[in-house]
């Protein structure tokens, strides 16, 4: 006997093999039956179908043969007749020892096929008691996990919920402090206006007035810090935005996720519940062959417990913009209250500027006459220098020119010769650097006549920037919006 939960691996499980025929084979017999019968012809008598041909030989040889007559009588016969026989003595295929050998071969199978069947029966029924055993305690494990399974689906639930509704908080608040940014944004627009329109104003201004001055730097300031406010409120209102959104997104995969994990409870809940003697239980074949699942218990917990930090994470986030937003909507505030100060005080600045800048350009007016009166002094002093050099060029290029003709070995390249050349080259490069000289003392002029120019213009449009200054861009500027408009309370 196996023990208690072994396999059926048993020699009944793999009967032998029957054992191979002891019988000797048809064409062997014909062979033995012609060594003991020697004077018989088998030769015909073994084809088939089965015809004793000996036998009805012998008979018409003698009709009157008895098949029943005594041995001593066929034995006295044989010298004259064929050897005749009974068919059944003849012919027979097995010895006695074939026989037994046969029947102990049918005892040993059927000892060997009743051990194995007792041994079999003994077996199954132990394997019918072991796996009732094990298929009570394999449901019974499965209603314990179903019930663990319960639970974890319920402990989810509870954070997932709890985490909710704080996320739907948040998600108010966030909007609320939007509301306010929006508010706040709209509020810049006016003194942006002023400050561009004060810049337009100022671009009226002629001549040398149009300066990046004091005034002129304060204003793009001014205008580059509404719009750096500006552009913080756009960015912190595309923020708030994308973070409602990234609020909305997280509590749509919580509720999304609340919503499977009510679903999956119930289902799980009822499968817990099932007991063998339940209404609604049925064969559903294949089943258990259909793996349907998306998921591993880590990955599904994983799965909750990753939405519920990114909702934590997101609500750290809103709740840092929002401390943000109203951090900004001060700070923004002061800087342009800070800056419209700044550019009052420039203005005013600047405006007694422009008075004392007249009396400077008139000074430096006549120094820019005297400088060019002396320019063209110098001009017409290196003309005459240029115009003198001439006639020693002249005479040098005349001298060489008259000694090529000089007679066949006449033309000699003597000192005189050599000293000519460079007589040539040295009046020519003097001649050359003066010119230079020339070239810049005009362009020197030419720069004089210009600032000239632009000193006499710059004094005709001096009244004209002091009128834009006092008149227009100051009087604009009386108005502007308080610093609790600016942080978007009113």
């Amino acid at each position: 006997m196996e023990l208690l939960g072994s396999t059926l691996a048993a020699t009944y499980a793999h009967p032998r093999p029957t054992p191979a025929s002891f019988l000797p084979a048809i064409s062997a017999m014909a062979s033995s039956y012609r060594d003991c019968f020697p004077h018989c012809n088998l030769t015909r008598s073994l084809s088939l179908p089965w015809r004793p041909s000996t036998y009805y030989k012998a008979a018409s040889n003698s009709p009157a043969l008895d098949p029943y007559c005594t041995r001593s009588q066929r034995v006295s016969e044989s010298t004259t007749l064929p050897f005749v026989s009974n068919r059944t003595t003849l012919f027979t295929r097995y010895t006695p020892d074939d026989w037994y050998r046969s029947n102990l071969t049918n005892f040993q199978e059927s000892n060997t096929s009743r051990h194995n069947s007792e041994r079999l029966r003994i077996d199954t029924s132990r394997l019918i008691q072991d796996k009732y055993q094990q298929t009570r305690k394999t449901q019974a494990d499965s209603t314990q996990n179903l019930g663990e399974r319960v639970n974890d689906i319920g402990f989810w639930k509870s954070e997932i919920t709890h985490e909710l509704d704080a996320m739907i908080g948040e998600t108010n608040e966030l909007t609320d402090i939007k509301k306010k940014l929006e508010r706040a944004l709209m509020e810049t627009e006016a003194p942006l206006q002023v400050a561009r329109e004060c810049l337009f104003h100022r671009e009226k201004r002629m001549g040398i007035d149009l300066v990046h001055d004091e005034v002129e730097t304060e204003l793009l300031m001014e205008v580059d810090i509404i719009l750096c406010c500006q552009e913080r409120m756009k960015v912190h209102l595309d923020k708030a935005v994308a973070q409602l959104a990234a609020n909305r997104a997280s509590q749509h995969e919580l509720e999304k996720d609340l919503s499977d994990k009510q679903a999956a409870y119930r289902i799980d809940d009822k499968c817990h519940h099932l007991r063998n003697t339940s209404d609604g239980i049925s064969y559903f074949c294949g089943v258990e062959r259909v793996d349907a699942t998306v998921s591993v218990p880590e990955s599904w917990a994983k799965l909750t417990d990753d939405n519920i930090l990114r909702s934590q994470s997101e609500r750290a986030a809103s709740a840092k913009l929002r401390d943000d937003v109203q951090n900004l909507l001060v700070v923004t505030a002061n800087e342009m209250w800070n800056q419209f100060n700044k550019v009052n005080l420039a203005f005013t600045s600047r405006i007694a500027e422009t008075a004392d800048a007249k009396n400077k350009i008139q000074i430096h007016l006549a120094k820019t006459l005297q400088e060019i009166f002396q320019t063209e002094m110098t001009i017409e002093s290196v003309k005459k220098a240029i115009k003198d050099k001439s006639a020693f060029l002249k005479v040098a290029q005349t001298r060489l020119d008259e000694r090529t003709r000089r007679p066949n070995i006449e033309l000699c390249r003597d000192m005189a010769q050599l000293r000519l050349v460079n007589e040539v080259y040295e009046v020519d490069d003097t001649i050359q650097t003066l010119q230079q000289r020339l070239r810049d003392a005009e362009d020197a002029l030419q720069s004089l006549v210009h600032s000239k120019a632009a000193l006499e213009h710059d004094l005709a449009v001096k009244a004209n920037s002091l009128y834009i200054d006092q008149e227009k861009c100051v009087s604009m500027r009386r108005s502007f919006p308080s610093a609790r408009r600016l942080a978007g309370f009113c």
